[in-house]
């Protein structure tokens, strides 16, 4: 293996962790923190209800504005990181938005709130397209999906870690529901300090910056199959987010579930999430082909997501978040990564990566609000797990459609690497 990958010291002798492997755990925690900070609103939605007099979809609009702020970013901050280099961007991201969930905790208003977290919502969305960017290039290519779906478990401990804060600092203990904004804030300035001292990204010269920025044309983001990712992604995205954001309170207002059990319950999609992304991107690594593997999945997670609210047995509904956790978003983004990684032009991935989330991050932006305002037209949260099966439905026809005749066989990239 090169040296790019860690593999060898400067002084010749093998690392006993290899440099790739400590960029994925430490990335693993990155993510572990984002979604931590995002998901300690969930569980405390209806004490944010009460506190500010909120309609559903207000309610929406708080987790869409965040995301907004978000996606907002992902683009700008994947080319200034190929532009002045990834770390330099990515870790006072991280830092910053550590810092920002304590702050707004402390608004004393609906408007200020919203206002608050749109900022951390910009914050982090510096992290996409550098992390991946990074990641990208130091990971070996045999092992880019595995270590894509390493990173992404990080994304299932932190969605149970913000449930489990949240559910019982408020719902068990009895606290404010302000207190876990405090809680989270500083563990995660710790994570962006490791990140700090871990990766070895280096910004680039005057020389290297005008040899990689002239061939670079927006229009190389735009060929066939990075268009089919973007909406396999946005669709994916969609019914993600409406789960992980309305579960919460779909298990407290129509299944009467309370406290410690919602966590529970709805911690049940992101650790159904590890053993299901690293088996599948495992698989994708051993074909050597992401659409099989997607084809495999997608159908699972259409069934799955109309089935949450579809049967009336506590059981089914836990049998179907398992389903879910297996082949939904988590499961599905790090094969959609090596899409991007195979299809994405090699000097400009930080660019690729961060356009690539923003499209599916669109899905998020709407995902709440359009949940919440459904809810409130029809009285029943029903229609929005239903509506965004049908978008899975999307993302199935998208994927019989992505062309991987130019991929080598397994066998090849094997040598290769």
């Amino acid at each position: 293996m090169t040296k790019e990958t860690g593999s060898v010291e400067g002084n010749g002798k093998q690392p006993l962790v290899p440099y790739w492997v400590k960029v994925v755990i430490v990335f693993f925690f990155g993510w572990a923190a984002l979604y931590a900070t995002r998901t300690i609103l969930n569980p405390i939605m209806g004490d944010i209800e009460s506190a500010f007099s909120l309609s559903k979809a207000q309610l929406g609009l708080m987790m869409s504005i965040f995301f907004i702020g978000y996606a907002s970013m992902n683009v700008p901050a994947g080319m200034l990181g190929d532009k002045i280099g990834k770390k330099r961007v990515l870790v006072p991201g991280v830092i910053l938005f550590g810092s920002l969930a304590a702050v707004t905790g402390m608004m004393p208003t609906f408007f200020l709130f919203i206002s608050a977290w749109l900022m951390v919502g910009m914050a982090q969305g510096v992290y996409y397209g550098p992390q991946y960017g990074i990641s990208s290039e130091v990971i070996p290519k045999n092992r880019l999906t595995l270590g894509s779906a390493v990173i992404n478990a990080g994304m299932a401990f932190g969605t149970s870690i913000g449930y489990y804060i949240s559910s019982y600092v408020v719902g068990e203990w009895g606290f404010g529901w302000r207190i876990p904004f405090f809680i989270i804030g500083v563990p995660v300035v710790l994570i962006g300090i490791a990140m700090a001292i871990v990766i070895k990204d280096k910004p680039k010269n005057d020389k290297e910056v005008k040899g990689t920025a002239e061939p670079f044309k927006f229009s190389s983001l735009f060929n066939r199959n990075l268009i089919l990712a973007y909406i396999i992604i946005f669709c994916s995205i969609y019914g993600f987010f409406m789960i992980i954001t309305w579960l919460p309170y779909y298990l407290e207002t129509a299944r009467g579930l309370t406290g410690g059990n919602i966590a529970f319950v709805a911690s049940l999609v992101p650790w159904a999430a590890i053993p299901g992304s690293l088996f599948f991107s495992w698989l994708s690594d051993k074909l050597g082909r992401r659409k099989p593997v997607l084809l495999m999945m997608l159908p699972f997670g259409i069934l799955s997501t109309a089935a949450i609210v579809y049967f009336d047995s506590l059981p089914i509904l836990y049998m179907t978040l398992i389903v879910y956790g297996i082949v939904g978003k988590i499961s599905v983004n790090p094969v959609l990564i090596a899409v991007v990684a195979n299809n994405a032009p090699k000097q400009s991935l930080s660019t690729a990566f961060g356009f690539y989330n923003f499209v599916g991050m669109l899905g998020s932006i709407l995902a709440p609000y359009i949940t919440g305002w459904l809810t409130d037209a029809t009285g029943s949260m029903n229609i929005g797990f239903y509506f965004a099966a049908a978008l899975l439905v999307i993302a199935l026809i998208a994927t019989y459609l992505i062309d991987e005749s130019n991929l080598p066989s397994v066998d090849k990239a094997a040598k290769n690497h």
